[in-house]
């Protein structure tokens, strides 16, 4: 990220997810767009101001107001691609039992079942938002977060493993707002696990 970075939309072909209809997904990616093309726009007006001298915020509101929103546009695009990133439409359902994130999830909760039923619940909760698994990067150990609003609950230097978005543009073309458990069950099924354990080993695939 700098002032001078535009960024680009990304693309998925993602067509035909099990309980993921094509819809939601032409949705979803224009939303996204929207995140993208907005914090294009936030990253142009933040760099005038700082060009023009304009950064005290006793004296004008605009640098704060630009800065606080930044972090919203940010990472509602940077999530979005995390997310994206872990789906795929050949799903296995569950990890294999000798891979990186199922040893990384037995290693953190006792088995994997209960990583599983952590992960689950925490997608669950009442709101809008995001369920996260991040690994800590000094321990390796995993943990489930919920995220709102993009920026707020993210873990300070915390490597985000699996993204679900759980805000309700993510599947009420497909369920209604108290199905979120069958989303949840669809997401599950369609969720990419060679991408997944290559961010436990750090060996992360190209991107698109």
């Amino acid at each position: 990220m700098g002032l001078n970075t535009v960024y680009k939309a990304r693309t998925w072909d993602l067509s035909d997810l099990n309980g993921i209809s094509n819809r939601t997904l032409e949705v979803h990616f224009k939303l996204y767009e929207g995140y993208v093309t907005n914090t294009n726009i936030l990253n142009e007006k933040i760099a005038e101001l700082i060009k023009d001298g304009n950064l005290d915020p006793t004296k004008s509101a605009a640098f704060s107001e630009l800065k606080r929103r930044f972090g919203f546009e940010y990472n509602g695009m940077v999530l979005h691609e995390y997310y994206f990133d872990n789906l795929t439409k050949n799903g296995s359902g569950d990890p294999a039992k000798d891979s990186p994130f199922y040893k990384a999830a037995e290693e953190s909760f006792g088995s994997y079942e209960v990583w599983k039923a952590d992960f689950i619940n925490v997608g669950k909760m009442r709101g809008v938002g995001w369920a996260i698994c991040y690994q800590d990067p000094q321990t390796k150990a995993l943990s489930n977060h919920w995220i709102n609003m993009h920026e707020t609950g993210n873990v300070a230097g915390y490597k985000p493993i699996l993204v679900m978005d759980v805000w309700e543009h993510a599947f009420i073309l497909d369920y209604l707002p108290a199905e979120r458990p069958k989303y949840i069950e669809a997401f599950f099924s369609n969720i990419n696990w060679d991408v997944v354990n290559a961010r436990i080993t750090g060996a992360e695939a190209a991107k698109a």
